[in-house]
């Protein structure tokens, strides 16, 4: 069916268009012009002035809408991917906290059969742990984080063509092979929850490594040693300007000032916005959560505030985030929700920007940055305009 979204001010590769319009068939955008056409028996979506920008590409989130992809059932995969889905997350991949492998196993099935589906947001599965660095791993479970095991990560990579992600700790002994395995099966590897000095983000960078999880959370910055300063894994990263990063850019987990400090040293190219977000994530008031846990602020903390465990933010809240307090463009904020995560994850011959024969993902912001419209495909999820 053909869809004409008018009266917006539509995000491009080349800029901005004002008043233009976008025609979609389908799952697929069509045209792209900088004036209103008529089209024959089409659809007309008034986007009455509002931003009109690419759907947002979801490369790190653990959860939403009260539960979490470490289930693996199909149920709750779908619930996450549904509830996401309303706040501008057009594709994502799925991430796997620290699991068993039998737990994994059960995900991967999953994930290759949402992939299946048409229509499918889910792009593939991200696995972040179980090798990780334990002082660094709050947020995961403790009796799953071991070094890499050959035996354990081959045959999951052999079997699984889901997988797109595996994230480490490059410390740790078998890094090196294990980042070597994964470029061989075609798996991007970034660093996670990390005390990686200098010499170990080299290493993984020089065997095959270009990625960092959740920059400036669960790593440390330059430190002293003795009298010295010792450079920590955010200043070897800045170190090495090939590599990119993504944020929990919901304004708690890196500040706004620092938000706009990567902005300015990696640029939108290198830098994504990512949520993280936990299972309490776009519940919209409908989940009600554990005695132990309280919302605040826009992230999950421990009922004593001593420790914080994650995010419940959502795409749209990205956004904000960074053009309303990290004092980012709104074009560059919305590139590195799409644009940028596309290209990092290979993806973006068909996501990422809005133009002729792409996928129909498409967001909608009012004046304010409210978000007011996202189609997924073609099919329209939210409308409030």
């Amino acid at each position: 069916m053909l869809k004409q979204i008018i009266n917006g001010r539509i995000l491009t590769p080349q800029g901005w268009l004002e008043g233009g319009s976008i025609v979609t068939d389908g799952s697929k955008i069509r045209v792209v012009s900088n004036i209103d056409l008529h089209v024959e028996n089409a659809e007309i979506i008034d986007a009455k002035g509002c931003h009109v920008v690419p759907g947002g590409v979801e490369m790190h989130a653990h959860g939403g809408g009260g539960h979490d992809f470490v289930e693996g059932t199909e149920e709750a995969f779908h619930a996450v991917v549904d509830a996401l889905v309303k706040h501008g997350t057009t594709s994502i991949y799925p991430t796997l906290s620290s699991s068993t492998v039998p737990k994994v196993e059960q995900a991967c099935e999953t994930c290759e059969k949402l992939m299946a589906e048409e229509g499918s947001p889910v792009l593939g599965l991200h696995i972040e742990g179980s090798y990780l660095n334990p002082k660094q791993s709050v947020a995961q479970n403790p009796k799953s984080i071991k070094v890499p095991v050959a035996s354990e990560y081959e045959p999951l990579l052999d079997k699984y063509k889901c997988i797109k992600r595996w994230d480490e700790a490059p410390e740790l002994p078998g890094s090196v092979e294990f980042i070597n395995s994964c470029c061989k099966h075609g798996v991007m590897t970034a660093i996670t929850c990390t005390r990686a000095t200098y010499e170990d983000v080299l290493a993984a960078h020089d065997a095959g490594m270009r990625h960092v999880a959740h920059f400036y959370n669960a790593m440390p910055v330059v430190y002293k040693e003795h009298e010295f300063k010792v450079p920590g894994t955010v200043e070897s990263v800045y170190a090495l300007q090939d590599m990119s990063v993504e944020v929990i850019a919901d304004g708690i987990h890196v500040p706004p000032v620092m938000l706009h400090v990567v902005y300015q040293i990696k640029g939108v190219e290198k830098m994504a916005l990512i949520s993280d977000s936990l299972a309490y994530a776009a519940s919209d008031g409908d989940v009600v959560p554990e005695p132990h846990v309280i919302l605040e602020d826009g992230v999950c903390k421990l009922d004593d505030h001593s420790t914080l465990v994650g995010s419940i933010a959502t795409m749209d809240r990205l956004i904000q985030v960074c053009v309303q307090k990290a004092n980012i463009p709104l074009a560059d904020a919305c590139r590195m929700a799409s644009e940028t995560p596309a290209k990092i994850m290979g993806v973006f011959d068909r996501k990422g920007s809005i133009e002729e024969g792409k996928d129909a993902d498409i967001m909608m912001f009012d004046e304010n940055l409210n978000l007011a419209y996202v189609m997924q495909m073609g099919r329209e999820i939210t409308n409030n305009l």
